[in-house]
């Protein structure tokens, strides 16, 4: 079981959390992500494509000409698939492409995609979001305190502000941001009740992403760069995917069984 540092509003460390080996330190298994990811996107598409063949499209009843004596090649109907405005042949039809993925392999994927991010050191857990109203200037203040938005160049520390372009190879030009690294994808995992943070986030363009710790899922974490979760969907999350560990913190009571042994009893005997 490793550890990792949370991290605060002002992008400072806080306490240490553990992080389970069998939801974040596993081998990940490029196969099994490979083919849940596919599932994933096969599941989205509509499926809706349809052509017509030439028994669909109205008209072409009669021969156009007779069988012999033209000189024309042989017909038998406008609507054939070599005529303009005949059927299609072997054209898409409407069909439904989803697949069935076995559940333990869709766990496995996810886990095996949140241990790369781990082991990249692209997972952060946030102890404190500091927000207290719904302000999308307070989100972007949130992500650059956390380093992932307004990252400056290695090579770029005197770099102005407004931004400049360069050249490339076949002569086109290109802006370099500033002297800013292009903003990495950011999927944020929260609850419905952190509201505050929730609005604060969701307007911030396609590269901040935020979803419930029930719709992880394996693509959207590879598809994104960094991970981050606050310690409730962390804990939330390991419940979910690891071997039936508690989310309850440790200072939890936990249900006496003997009291409730004597309240049922109790009510079965009024």
């Amino acid at each position: 079981m490793s550890k990792l540092s949370m991290k605060k509003a002002d992008g400072a460390s806080g306490a240490s959390i553990d992080l389970p080996d069998d939801v974040f330190g596993i081998e990940p298994n490029v196969a099994v992500m490979h083919q849940v990811v596919t599932a994933q996107l096969a599941a989205k598409r509509a499926g809706t494509h349809s052509t017509k063949t030439r028994a669909e499209v109205r008209g072409g009843g009669a021969k156009p000409w007779r069988q012999k004596g033209t000189g024309r090649a042989r017909q038998g109907s406008i609507r054939a698939p070599q005529w303009r405005g005949g059927g299609v042949a072997h054209g898409p039809h409407p069909r439904d492409y989803s697949q069935r993925t076995p559940k333990k392999m869709i766990r496995l994927a996810l886990r095996s995609a949140l241990s790369d991010r781990a082991a990249e050191g692209k997972l952060i857990v946030v102890d404190d979001w500091g927000v207290t109203e719904p302000k999308t200037k307070s989100g972007v203040k949130l992500l650059v305190s956390l380093g992932l938005r307004n990252v400056r160049k290695a090579d770029a520390a005197t770099a102005t502000d407004t931004a400049t372009t360069e050249k490339t190879k076949n002569g086109q030009t290109k802006s370099n941001h500033g002297g800013f690294q292009r903003d990495p994808r950011v999927l944020v995992v929260l609850f419905r009740t952190e509201q505050d943070v929730w609005k604060s986030l969701r307007n911030l363009g396609e590269r901040v992403q935020i979803l419930l710790p029930e719709e992880l899922n394996t693509y959207d974490v590879l598809l994104n760069d960094w991970l981050v979760f606050s310690k409730a969907s962390l804990e939330e999350t390991i419940a979910r995917l690891g071997n039936g560990e508690s989310a309850l913190p440790d200072d939890a009571d936990e249900p006496d069984t003997d009291e409730l042994a004597a309240t049922e009893d109790t009510a079965e005997a009024s």
